[in-house]
């Protein structure tokens, strides 16, 4: 099954997503089931790297990021089973992108997973370190429910 996770630069939160995703899905031994990428629906750090404080974040947290920024597609759509964004603008963004109406049914919001409440997991990009700590917190949270649910059907 192939995940892919997205943001609007793809750079903090959908890079953080998809290493805590594939770290927890390794822990598990789920690996082989799964493959995951992550992307933005803007075109702004297309090639770079995730941001240093994602990576940091992700460090202090012994989750390994390895990651190279780019921008969703209309393939995407086509060549992923879940979609899943990191907020409202973002679920919107995809769904102008998914011409196709079968693909609709793939994109969810993240939080649609937390535990803690539905909304939009916020982008901590112009916050300081406390905002990326507490975006690690939510997609850690959700991403084991996502993974819960995603059990269930391999």
């Amino acid at each position: 099954m192939k995940i892919l996770f997205v943001c609007l630069g793809n750079i903090c939160r959908s890079p953080l997503a998809e290493a805590i995703f594939n770290h927890k899905i390794k822990v598990q031994k789920l690996d082989h089931f799964f493959e995951s990428d992550s992307c933005g629906t803007g075109n702004y750090h297309l090639g770079g790297p995730a941001d240093s404080r994602t990576t940091s974040i992700a460090l202090k947290n012994k989750v390994d990021i390895n990651h190279v920024v780019r921008q969703l597609s209309e393939d995407d759509l086509i060549d992923y089973d879940q979609i899943i964004a990191m907020d409202q603008s973002n679920y919107s963004n995809i769904l102008r992108i998914a011409s196709a109406k079968e693909n609709r049914h793939k994109v969810r919001l993240m939080r649609d997973y937390d535990p803690q409440g539905k909304g939009d997991v916020p982008d901590p990009y112009y916050g300081t370190e406390k905002d990326f700590r507490e975006v690690f917190e939510i997609l850690d949270r959700s991403i084991d429910q996502f993974i819960a649910e995603l059990k269930t059907k391999i």
